[in-house]
């Protein structure tokens, strides 16, 4: 792993541990994990192979993904307060974004130091995985499905209590003129 694979993987585990004490939800909320993202997808996503079983293994890990992040998403609270949003990634919403990008990280490194390079070689063969590249675009893409899905799903139940706030505040009874003596 190179220098900068490391800064990507620390800055994406920062961004849930930043959440992790209460702030407000705000563009830089959306922004800066997406950016993140972008960049790793223009530096390492060079084509999506889809020959033999390539597309398979893209498709299980960006469910995989998809799950991880959506789960994060639902497992982040927030709420209204002051007329602000804010949010809280919790600690079950914590520990998935970890185990996602761990995963990624854990798979890279036992493959470069020789643990598991002849093994992920063999799985490649009997299962018509065509190669790196397609184990590549898989774990890129499966990091940028979590983001994304967790990102909305942010987005969906931020929007849910905004509107949720706004039917109480409509719902609360105006005080009556009409009982007061002259």
């Amino acid at each position: 792993m190179t220098t900068t694979d490391w800064i990507i993987d620390i800055a994406l585990v920062l961004v849930v541990f930043r959440q992790l004490r209460e702030d407000r939800l705000d563009l830089k909320t959306f922004l800066i994990p997406l950016g993140i993202v972008a960049f790793v997808a223009h530096n390492y996503l060079d084509s999506i192979p889809t020959a033999g079983n390539d597309l398979v293994l893209i498709g299980v890990l960006m469910a995989v993904g998809a799950a991880l992040g959506i789960a994060g998403g639902v497992y982040t609270r927030i709420r209204s307060a002051g007329g602000h949003l804010l949010i809280k990634a919790g600690a079950v919403s914590a520990i998935l974004w970890v185990l996602g990008m761990g995963a990624r990280t854990g798979f890279q490194m036992w493959t470069e130091h020789g643990g598991g390079s002849d093994d992920v070689a063999r799985f490649s063969l009997a299962h018509h995985i065509t190669g790196e590249q397609a184990w590549v675009a898989a774990f890129v893409l499966m990091a940028l499905t979590e983001v994304v899905t967790r990102v909305a799903t942010i987005y969906v139940r931020s929007r849910m209590v905004v509107d949720r706030a706004r039917r109480a505040t409509a719902a609360v009874p105006t005080a009556s003129v009409s009982g007061r003596a002259a």
